[in-house]
Parts: structure tokens; sequence; C-alpha cells
């Protein structure tokens, strides 16, 4: 189960804020790519490519590169998703937009929850309350990035076995989304969120409340179209009723979310789905298809972990980069402090050194006057 909660939140990636102006072509192929992310990520990322190429304006480029980090996510290749996600905070270094910052950390802090870098995760959250607080507080995009980011933390605490606090910060999240007006922008994230929910209900034994919030998941996932999501909620079902041993009724949900996850890509999806066949299959007894999808299984796990590889030495190598950059911008600070420190104890001497000569001079000619006096 750990397996797939871990890498889920990865469609929260998906938000990019819509700028004002924008051509209607840049418009009308962006919500397409964004419809196409969870279902047929292949399309997302050729259209996403193709507008790359075209478009010139800074903000523009940054929802591009956050699509393309998605749409990756949606095939579970990590590397090249952190690249675009780096390429899009690179990006929005260049403007003074707080809210595209904002929304580019948190996409970040995302990504490493995803890959278990919890404490660098936590740290660029951190960085984005910082210009979440400067946002007004009647801002839409305000109330969406703090409904991520207390997502992300509850993902956070989940991962570390501490579901109660993490349904602290998921029901949070879920009260900042239900305060948008425009609530369809937020049926993929709100389906995660309920999601995450009902995994903390399990984990706790409610099993009840587990369904109920896995239900609501499954319902914000058809209100967007979006099958992976929908997938992933009937296969929380499915672990819900093998923990019942009502497996008859998990191999059923499982049945159908395979079929809404096979034009995915999805290998996190795919992996649980297959384990949890797997298992099914062998607690009412038939050896043979235990062992077809535990095949699968493996393969699937397999290959996401071959992937999460090369995502953790793209993400290793970029810290170092980033190590590296603050170890010369320090050191470029100590050389002009201590320039100004050597400048200033120079000046500092010449001056006392002048004042020692305007006084030495000053006592010659007492010495004189005195010595005049004293021949009078």
């Amino acid at each position: 189960m750990k397996l797939i909660l871990k890498i889920i939140t990865g469609i929260f990636l998906s938000f990019c804020f819509e700028v004002s102006g924008q051509k209607i072509p840049f418009d009308s192929l962006m919500k397409k790519a964004r419809l196409e992310i969870y279902d047929n990520p292949d399309h997302a990322i050729i259209t996403a490519k193709s507008l790359l190429g075209q478009e010139q304006n800074i903000q523009q480029q940054i929802s591009i590169y956050q699509l393309l980090s998605t749409a990756h996510i949606a095939k579970r290749d990590f590397d090249r998703s952190l690249q675009y996600l780096l390429k899009a905070k690179e990006t929005a270094e260049k403007t003074n937009d707080l809210k595209i910052r904002t929304s580019v950390l948190i996409s970040a802090a995302i990504q490493y929850q995803q890959m278990e870098l919890f404490s660098k995760s936590l740290e660029t959250l951190n960085e984005a309350d910082l210009y979440l607080k400067k946002l007004p507080d009647d801002l839409p995009e305000k109330r969406i990035e703090t409904a991520r980011s207390y997502a992300i933390r509850g993902m956070i605490y989940k991962s570390q076995s501490n579901p109660e606090i993490a349904l602290e910060k998921f029901l949070i999240s879920i009260r900042n989304f239900e305060k948008i007006q425009h609530k369809q922008t937020t049926y993929s994230n709100m389906s995660v969120v309920y999601y995450n929910i009902g995994y903390c209900y399990l984990h706790l034994n409610q099993l009840e409340k587990a369904h109920q919030a896995l239900i609501r998941s499954a319902e914000y996932a058809r209100k967007n179209k979006a099958k992976s999501l929908e997938a992933f909620a009937l296969k929380g079902m499915a672990e819900m009723y093998k923990q019942k041993k009502e497996n008859e009724t998990a191999l059923e949900l499982l049945i159908k979310a395979e079929d809404l996850s096979k034009n995915t890509g999805d290998l996190t999806l795919n992996e649980g789905i297959y384990k949890e066949m797997s298992e099914n299959y062998l607690a009412i007894g038939k050896p043979d298809l235990y062992q077809k999808y535990s095949r699968k299984y493996f393969e699937m796990r397999f290959q996401r972990e071959q992937n999460e590889l090369s995502s953790i030495n793209h993400s290793i190598n970029e810290h170092n980069r980033e190590t590296l950059l603050k170890s010369s911008k320090m050191k470029t600070r100590f050389h002009y402090l201590t320039v100004i420190i050597l400048i200033s104890a120079v000046l500092i001497i010449a001056l006392l050194f002048a004042l020692i000569f305007k006084i030495k001079k000053q006592n010659n000619q007492y010495k004189r006057k005195i010595q005049g006096l004293i021949r009078f």
C-alpha cells in the first residue's frame, strides 16, 4: 500500500495558474492537454512541447513546464518530470509574480515528497509559505496553494505513520478547496485528498469513514473524467474489502480499476492493482491467476524503482549544484567583506597615523613656545 500512497500526490502538479491576456489558441490547447494528462499523457506531452517552441512569454513557459512535469509524473517518469519542474523553478526566478513563484515552489515540494526527500520538501514548503503570507487573503490562488501546501504536509505525516496529524492537515486542505468559487478546477486535487483521507481512516481501522472518503474520491475523479484517479479510488475500496475478507467484491473493483488504467501508463497505479489482484486470487485459491498478476506486479515494481533511482540521482545532482551555488555566493560575500574590512583597516590606520602626526606636530610647536618663554 505504501508503494501506491507515496507517489499519487503527483497529480497536484497539474494545477498551473491561468495567465490573463493569453491567446485563445494557447488557452484551448493547454486546456486540451490538461484534460489528457491522466488518461493519455503522451498526447499531453506532444501538445505541450509544440507550445513550448512557440511561446516567449515567461508566465506561459512556466505553465508549459509544469504541465510537462505533470504529464511525466502520470507516466511515472520521475527523472524527466523533475527536470521540467526545475526548469519551471529556474524560469520563475525571472518574474516577480508571487503567485507563480509560490505555485512552482509547492509543485517542487510535492515532487520531493514523492521521492521521500521529506526534509527537502518541508524546506521548500516553508519557502513557499513566505510568499503565501504576502498574498491577499481573498485571492483564489492563495486558497488553492494553501490547500496544496496542507495536503502535502498531510502526506508527509501519513508516510511517517502519523495518520491522526495527517488527517488534520487533509481536512484543512479540503476546507480551503471548498472555498474556491470555481470548484471544477480543483476536482482532481480533491479526489487525491479524499483518497488519502480514506487511507488514514484505513490505518485507524475506521472502515466506514474510509469507505465514504474513497467514494467521494471516486466521485470527484469522475467529475473531471480522470480515469486514473477513479482507478486509484477503486483500488482503495478493494483494499478495504480485502481487509474484510470479501475477496470477490475486491476483485470486481480491481478488474474495473485495471480497465480504467489501461491507457494511462501509470506504473504505480498498475503496480498496486496487480499486487492487490494477486493477493486476492491467492486468498480465493486460484494459483494460476495469482502467479500471473504477481509476475506483473514485480515487473511494474522494477520499472518504477528504476525510474525513481534515476530521478533521485538527478535530484542529488541538483542539490549539489544548489549547494555549490550557495557556497560560491558565500565565498563572494566573504571576499567582499574581507576587502571592505581591509580597506576600513587601512583607512583607520591612516587616520590614526595622521592624528598622531598632527598631535606630535602640535606638541613640537608647544615645546618650542615653552622653550622660548623660558629663555626670556
